[in-house]
């Protein structure tokens, strides 16, 4: 009779394995079709209510920018300076718009009186707009009423971008962003939108719409196929055990209190488990489930997904055979089969083996709980703060999670259950939190003190735990009092910076206009030259300064290309020292050379040093004193190359060598000299994105600059490629 019973299992157990395979693979059969469809999906035309509900925002804003321009409450520069450009001015392209007062008068001079009245009637046919809307605010500045109507619009879809409308207005006006340039007062701004700009609009729109992707939880070929799989699962597993010879619903596996399987399934939902096969499925379709798909994973890709539905369909099976017990048992399921009972009989003193067996099992379980929060409860009172606390506050975040966790699952009873955790948190957490609070005190005394402003007191004392946070405000501290200082530095530079660049700009400008002026009543042909000599010099003139603003506003935002190549340095600063020997005569100086008799090779950008030595070089001619020596000298060193230049300057040195290098800032004071006072600024720059240092220093009247450049790694691609040319 065992054997019979054994041989039966065996065949019933073939029969649910072969099921549950077939509906593995009917599952995976479907992929080419949801594939299919996801990618050949066809995307509906959008509406013309899809449409205009994009531009409600832009609509809701354009109330206070129109409303500006008729109070002028924020000037339109700055507007534009604080807010940019904002999308209202692309989409007014489409559209006729006014702002009229209570008596339907128009404030604003921007349509002719016949569209002004075609906004304003309420004769929504006469105006023959496809769309129209006007928003209506109070005396008091608040939104009155909203109204939307027009041809194209039927009176459901009139509702539904009226109500639209008015959220999105309603949500504009606490924009501090918008809301703030002016304050519309008993006014209407009406827009409206003919049939053609509504077409042209729509079509726009069309453009850079992305119609929403479609998953695979979107296809039918996923949800009726898994629906339909899953309800004929269900069938065989309650109809399967009608016939003996296929019923194993009497194995081990199946005997499972009531509780597993509806707690199981209840998780599954309540942690939303069932989106990972979703996720497995796109990936396999996407082919990216793999690393290496294409090149033999996609047998071990579909072997994961037959394994995953035969997972899911047997577990379905599983719960389904579990639960039937409920038929056949009847009343008897309910007091063998449920946990509740028997515990409910342990209390009562009338439980049976089983149930004393499974309440000791159940209680074991529980002390181990105990003794494993006791020890976490131990190590929490014993935190070093002076060691690496990271494990402890690991365990800390899991043992929060696993009782919020438990938490989640009291459903309408989870506020009980927070409300008494919260308590005992409390009483643990108030000792704790007690003695923090008195070093919290001196640690608020001291960041009181730099809130205001009181940067030379001493922060002193012990705060315990908070003694690290004590040394860095004592780095803030010293932080706060060189930003201060720097920031007064660069509010002056700034000052200066305006006030140079005004006055570099206009003069060259104010020549040209002047010149232009007289070249256009000049008859004398010798003067008309004359000229337009000065203008071409003029003209000259203010394109090397805007090059210059160009170059160091590149520099300063670290946006220049470098091209890095190899450069002999010796050659190139005999090179510059050529072309500018005319201006080095010109300024009667004397050059003393002292470089290395040798090539020195180095990884440089060779235009950007070309411009490092002109530009120190023309600082010097401009500045030095005529009839005077200027010294170049050139060492090479292990690790970097030093050039220095010195010269006799023809005027008290009497600036800061810090700010010399700054954008605009000169020696000559006076600016008697032409030049951007740029140069240095830009050759510090360039030196500096080749890793170098620029120095000023001055002694008595003698300047001089210091170079470092350092000797950077050439490629070994380089190197192959020199040797084999």
């Amino acid at each position: 009779m065992d054997t019979k019973s054994k041989n039966s299992r065996k065949t019933g157990i073939i029969v649910v394995v072969i099921f549950l395979s077939i509906c593995s693979m009917i599952m995976m059969s479907q992929y080419g079709n949801m594939s299919y469809y996801i990618d050949n999906v066809e995307t509906t035309d959008v509406s013309y209510e899809s449409a205009l509900l994009s531009m409600q925002q832009d609509l809701a804003e354009g109330n206070y920018l129109l409303y500006n321009q008729y109070s002028n409450e924020t000037e339109q520069s700055e507007v534009l300076n604080e807010y940019g450009q904002r999308n209202f001015d692309l989409t007014s392209r489409y559209l006729d718009y006014g702002v009229f007062d209570s008596d339907g008068e128009q404030l604003l001079d921007n349509v002719g009186e016949t569209t002004a009245q075609l906004l304003m009637t309420d004769d929504e046919e006469s105006a023959g707009y496809e769309f129209r809307v006007r928003y209506t605010f109070s005396s008091i500045g608040e939104l009155a009423s909203i109204q939307v109507d027009g041809t194209a619009l039927d009176p459901e879809e009139e509702y539904s971008l009226e109500s639209s409308y008015l959220a999105t207005a309603q949500e504009v006006a606490t924009y501090e962003d918008i809301s703030t340039i002016a304050t519309p007062t008993d006014v209407t701004v009406a827009y409206g939108m003919n049939a053609e700009n509504l077409s042209a609009f729509c079509e726009e729109y069309m453009e850079w719409y992305e119609p929403p992707t479609v998953g695979v939880q979107g296809t039918t070929y996923y949800t009726d196929t898994l629906e339909s799989l899953s309800l004929v699962v269900i069938i065989v597993a309650l109809l399967l055990p009608v016939r003996r010879r296929l019923d194993i619903s009497e194995m081990k596996m199946f005997s499972v209190p009531f509780e597993v399987p509806v707690l199981l399934w209840l998780f599954i939902f309540a942690a939303e488990l069932d989106f990972i096969p979703v996720q497995i499925v796109e990936a396999t379709i996407s082919g990216t489930i793999l690393p290496g798909m294409g090149h033999g994973m996609e047998i071990l890709a579909t072997a994961l997904n037959f394994v995953m539905w035969f997972f899911i369909f047997g577990l379905i099976f599983w719960s389904v055979t579990s639960l039937r017990a409920m038929i056949r048992m009847k009343g008897a399921y309910w007091r063998e089969r449920t946990l509740t009972m028997k515990l409910i009989r342990h209390y009562r003193g009338k439980g049976t083996e089983s149930d004393e067996a499974m309440v000791k099992k159940a209680g074991g379980i529980i002390k181990r709980v105990k003794a494993f929060l006791a020890k976490q409860y131990d190590a929490l009172q014993h935190i070093d703060f002076r060691e690496k606390t990271n494990r402890t506050i690991l365990k800390i975040v899991i043992i929060n999670y696993i009782i919020l966790a438990i938490v989640c699952f009291f459903w309408y009873y989870g506020t009980l259950a927070l409300i008494i955790y919260s308590v005992l948190l409390f009483f643990f957490l108030r000792k704790y939190v007690k003695d923090l609070q008195e070093k919290y005190k001196l640690l608020l005394k001291s960041t009181n003190q730099l809130a205001e402003g009181h940067l030379d007191v001493p922060i002193e004392g012990d705060i315990g735990v908070f003694n690290p946070i004590q040394e860095e405000l004592k780095k803030i501290q010293k932080g706060f009092k060189k930003a201060v200082d720097e920031e007064v530095k660069n509010e002056r530079m700034k000052t200066e910076l305006v006030t140079n660049v005004s006055h570099d700009l206009r003069t060259p400008l104010t020549a040209i206009i002047t010149y232009t002026d007289l070249l256009k009543n000049e008859k004398d042909e010798e003067k008309r030259k004359e000229y337009i000599d000065v203008l071409e010099r003029k003209s000259l003139r203010l394109k090397v300064l805007i090059e210059d603003l160009f170059e160091i506003s590149k520099a300063a935002s670290k946006s220049v290309t470098m091209h890095f190549m190899k450069v002999d340095i010796v050659d190139l600063l005999k090179q510059v020292g050529l072309e500018n020997d005319s201006k080095i005569k010109g300024a009667n100086l004397e050059i003393r050379w002292k470089l290395p008799e040798h090539k020195l090779v180095m990884w440089l950008d060779s235009q950007k040093t070309y411009r490092i030595f002109e530009n120190l070089i023309v600082n010097i001619t401009k500045y030095a004193m005529p009839h005077t020596r200027v010294y170049i000298e050139m060492t090479e060193q292990e690790n970097d190359v030093h050039i220095s230049m010195k010269n006799v300057s023809a005027t008290e040195l009497n600036f800061d060598t810090e700010e010399i290098t700054d954008r605009f800032v000169r020696g000559d004071t006076s600016r008697n000299t032409e030049g951007s006072g740029l140069g240095l600024a830009i050759a510090k720059s360039f030196v500096e994105l080749q890793h170098g240092t620029l120095k000023i220093s001055t002694e008595a009247d003698l300047f001089k600059a210091d170079i470092t450049l350092p000797k950077l790694e050439i490629p070994p691609e380089e190197e192959q490629k020199e040797q084999a040319e």
